[in-house]
Formats: C-alpha cells, sequence, structure tokens
C-alpha cells in the first residue's frame, strides 16, 4: 500500500495505484495532487497530522507522502504511529527540515526515502517509482484477459495485437478490472478505486466511463468481455457463463 502526507501513486491488488499526501500548504498540497493525477494516480490530502493518521488507518494505500511539519500531530509522530501498526506502506517525508539530524530521525523512525523542500518534481516521481517497484517485484509486468493486454509500466493497452488509446481515467478503469478478472466490481467500489477519497459515487460517471471502455475495447472485438450485472455492478470476464448471465 502507499500513503503521502503531502503527496501520492498506484496499487497492486488490482487497482489504481492510490496515494495519501499530507501536507498543509494547500498550494504544495494542490501542485503534488495535480502533477500525480497526471501520472495515472489516485490521491487523497489530508492537511494535518491527525486527519492524514486518520486517512491511513481506514484506506488502504499503495504509499505515503509526508510532510513533518504539519499541524495538530507533527509527521513524526504520524510516522511512529504508522509504523507501530505494523503497516509497512512505503512512506516518503517531503519536508522543509534538511538538517542531517532530521533526516537520520526519519529513517530511523521508519520512513523509505526522505526528499527536502524546495524539491524537484521530476525527481519526486522518480522517487515515488522507485519505492512502488519494491512494492511490485512480484507483479506479473502484464495483465492479460483473453486477447485483452494492459502493461503497468507502458500504460498500453491491446486487443489481439491492435493498440487502443485510452485516456487516464479509462486505463485506471480497465487496470481495475484487469487486476480483479471474474469479480464483481459495485459501482462503489469502482469509484472509491478509480476516483479520488472524496468522490460522489451517487453520480452515474461511473456508468458514463464503463461505457466509454466498452466501445473502445468491445466494440470490435469478440468475445465481449466487460458484462453488467443488472443491479449489482459490473464484471470483467470472458467466461461464457456470466455472459448468459446478463
Amino acid at each position: 500500500m502507499l500513503l503521502i502526507i503531502s503527496g501520492h501513486f498506484v496499487r497492486h491488488r488490482g487497482e489504481k495505484m492510490r496515494i495519501l499526501v499530507v501536507e498543509d500548504e494547500k498550494k504544495v498540497a494542490s501542485f503534488i495532487k495535480k502533477g500525480l493525477e497526471e501520472e495515472y494516480y489516485a490521491v487523497d490530502v489530508a492537511y494535518d497530522g491527525e486527519t492524514g493518521l486518520y486517512m491511513a488507518e481506514v484506506n488502504e494505500y499503495d504509499l505515503i507522502v509526508l510532510d513533518l511539519m504539519i499541524p495538530k500531530i507533527d509527521g513524526l509522530e504520524v510516522l511512529k504511529r504508522i509504523r507501530s501498526k505494523k503497516n509497512n506502506v512505503p512512506i516518503l517525508v517531503l519536508t522543509a527540515k534538511d538538517t542531517v539530524e532530521d533526516i537520520v530521525k526519519g529513517l530511523d523512525s521508519g520512513c523509505d526515502d526522505y526528499l527536502t523542500k524546495p524539491f524537484i518534481f521530476m525527481v519526486f516521481l522518480a522517487r515515488i517509482r522507485a519505492l512502488l517497484r519494491r512494492e511490485k517485484i512480484e507483479k506479473e509486468p502484464l495483465l492479460k484477459i483473453a486477447d485483452l493486454t494492459l502493461s503497468p509500466v507502458t500504460h498500453k493497452v491491446a486487443r489481439r495485437g491492435k493498440e487502443i488509446e485510452l485516456t487516464s481515467k479509462e486505463y485506471a478503469l480497465l487496470e481495475y478490472f484487469m487486476r480483479n478478472p471474474d469479480k464483481v466490481l459495485t459501482r462503489t467500489m469502482i469509484a472509491e478505486h478509480v476516483w479520488d477519497y472524496h468522490f460522489d459515487s451517487m453520480t452515474n460517471v461511473v456508468d458514463v466511463y464503463v461505457n466509454y471502455l466498452r466501445r473502445k475495447i468491445d466494440k470490435d472485438f469478440e468475445p465481449k468481455l466487460i458484462h453488467t450485472l443488472r443491479g449489482v455492478g459490473y464484471i470483467l470476464s470472458a467466461d461464457r457463463q456470466v455472459m448468459r448471465r446478463e
């Protein structure tokens, strides 16, 4: 899981990588959130340590970006409490505290990497990718269902060898489906993992994006892979029995 107390990334259990950013400077948090979302990560933001700690306990994240100088509960204490719960989520400390003593204290308290402000965003992204790679070593490099393939590394999607262009949200939705083949996914589950923490699951945007995805991966191909289970949700499957249940 990945958590950012000052930034975020994508996850290894069949869904988009989800990052928690704990950062009290709203402009900085907004900048990080926007940049990470452009890189296909789902991002939640907390503006103080108390909220960040709560979110880290009730949600599963693939990475945490953590500022140390945050209100209510300071970042170092948040870090210690997360580790005390035997939570091994990768944590990247992102802070203005740049003395050798601060860096040593942060690493000794359980963070996986330490980056000081001001920072270069490309370096920040590289650090996140490196931390997430450690978590993904055991993963298959290519997801495959029937003749549909998706590469989590290159973000390339193809069916029957023909490359399919997807938007970032369509890609995130398909990756979630492909990491959960033959499993019924409710609209709420999809909303929580493809959109962010504050997503309004009462809207019909999930259905809209499923239809977008169907047009691209199913319209001109057989067998159809995305199926609707009325009143329940959706399922990605090449199983003929599932097709008959629609």
